[in-house]
């Protein structure tokens, strides 16, 4: 499952999407909007933008394809919000499903440094004085 939305993203629709009887481990990563800045400033919302959704989903979908090169996992879903989010929405979800744990892990943990890498998304946070943060 790949995703990329304006809508809020639902975790449990991600985890219910890869949980599979082969599987005895699915790892879920969350990303959620903070309420201060990089700088410490206090945070509003967040714009998130895409250059391209047609080359970003393509992206996720050869993260999916390293992940599923890389390790023994079952499904993967990669699910992205985009637009305008306020402190606490979420952002990124990533759901991992595998046989054994450790493999749900570390593919989790792959999957989100690989969408920080080469996702064209940009994130602005905007802070109480109004500007970027």
């Amino acid at each position: 499952m790949v995703e990329i939305t304006e809508e809020p993203i639902s975790p449990e629709t991600a985890t219910n999407t890869v949980r599979d009887g082969s599987c005895g481990a699915v790892v879920a990563f969350i990303g959620s909007v903070r309420d201060f800045s990089f700088e410490g400033k206090k945070a509003l919302f967040l714009e998130n933008d895409i250059s391209s959704k047609e080359l970003a989903q393509l992206e996720l979908r050869r993260i999916v394809d390293e992940i599923q090169a890389r390790w023994q996992v079952g499904d993967v879903a990669l699910m992205h919000r985009m637009g305008r989010l306020g402190v606490g929405d979420i952002t990124l979800v990533v759901a991992v499903a595998a046989p054994h744990r450790k493999e749900a892990f570390e593919a989790c943990q792959y999957a989100v440094d690989r969408f920080k890498q080469v996702v064209p998304a940009w994130e602005t946070e905007i802070t109480a004085g109004g500007e970027p943060g």
